[in-house]
């Protein structure tokens, strides 16, 4: 999937898979309490997407504890004590270490043309751009792509699996988790002591806003971070595309379809509309009397479809939003040290 830029790539990465970074290490980590019981854990837990959701909340829970008392402080850290220039240096090198993988799988999926591009593109900031460090290809219009070999499996046809949130990994899908290990086996940095640990603190250092943005907006950062993930790794997979069906209300799980017809039959029958069956919520509360009918239902859905059109404008104001926020985080840190 093709991305403007490299700035680009790194927001829009950190946002919609839950704001997480290129890497997966801190996607499962937030610092907001999400809401596991009661009515609230009942009312996710039916997502079919999401069948493991208990052992999937405790690995949420510990990978925000590891977040907290771990990965922020050393994040923190490495900001503090490494120059801006550094910090995009270490970015741009390993994210040029990932277009070996973006041409591989570029030839995989059959994008020839795409995969010539991205060979110009890791060949010129390998050699002009000094292993990396600088990103003169998107000086130079070799725009960035985003492939791996998730994407590559979907293609071929693999089916995506359950959402899986892994200790220290994050989010992924049975799927996704597969194509990691392949991803991770073609990249030279795997073979080379310290860079993993290196990446994951400038994946987190990178993801600051973003987390910040989903700890102050989101109810449920859970459900956040599952749908963010899961929607924005469909939108690479379409390469840019949005599949309606990522949209798809699901009003069955809302909605006791039995119900409906009895209030459709004794609607048929004459029967007052008043005494129709209440109707429960996702989190199992009875609500006041509603009329509940087929166009109605149908609308709800269209607009769901009709969100998916706007993907790719919704990404971009979620960039914007993350940028300003690192932004506010700048100039805050500079006021501190006056």
């Amino acid at each position: 999937m093709h991305t403007p830029s490299l700035q680009g790539k790194s927001q829009a990465s950190l946002i919609w898979a839950l704001f997480f970074s290129g890497a997966l290490s801190v996607t499962g980590c937030a610092t907001t309490e999400p809401a596991t019981s009661g009515a609230g854990f009942s009312a996710v837990s039916a997502s079919p997407v999401d069948p493991y959701e208990g052992f999937n909340r405790s690995m949420y829970g510990f990978n925000m504890g590891l977040d907290k008392y771990l990965l922020k402080p050393v994040a923190d850290s490495y900001k503090f004590i490494t120059p801006n220039f550094m910090q995009s240096g270490v970015t741009n090198f390993f994210n040029n270490l990932k277009g070996i993988n973006v041409v591989l799988n570029d030839i995989l999926q059959g994008k020839f043309e795409q995969s010539a591009s991205d060979l110009g593109r890791f060949t010129t900031n390998s050699t002009i751009g000094l292993f990396g460090l600088f990103d003169v290809a998107s000086e130079l219009g070799l725009q960035q792509n985003v492939e791996d070999f998730g994407q590559t499996l979907a293609v071929w046809g693999v089916g995506q699996g359950a959402y899986l949130v892994l200790p220290i990994l994050g989010p992924t899908t049975v799927r996704d988790g597969g194509g990691v290990i392949l991803d991770k086996a073609a990249n030279p940095g795997t073979y080379v002591p310290g860079t993993g640990v290196l990446e994951g603190i400038s994946d987190r250092a990178n993801a600051e806003g973003a987390l910040n943005f989903i700890d102050e907006a989101a109810l449920d950062p859970y459900v956040f971070t599952r749908e963010s993930f899961l929607q924005y790794r469909n939108n690479l997979i379409n390469d840019g595309k949005a599949d309606a069906d990522s949209f798809d209300l699901d009003v069955d799980a809302e909605v006791d379809v039995g119900e409906i017809s009895e209030v459709k039959s004794k609607e048929g029958n004459g029967v007052d509309k008043s005494k129709t069956p209440k109707v429960k919520d996702s989190g199992g509360h009875v609500e006041n009397n509603l009329e509940l009918d087929a166009p109605k239902a149908d609308g709800t859905v269209q607009a769901f479809d009709s969100m998916s059109k706007s993907f790719d404008d919704a990404e971009r104001q979620f960039e914007a939003v993350s940028l300003k926020m690192d932004d506010i985080s700048k100039k805050k840190s500079r006021w501190r040290r006056r």
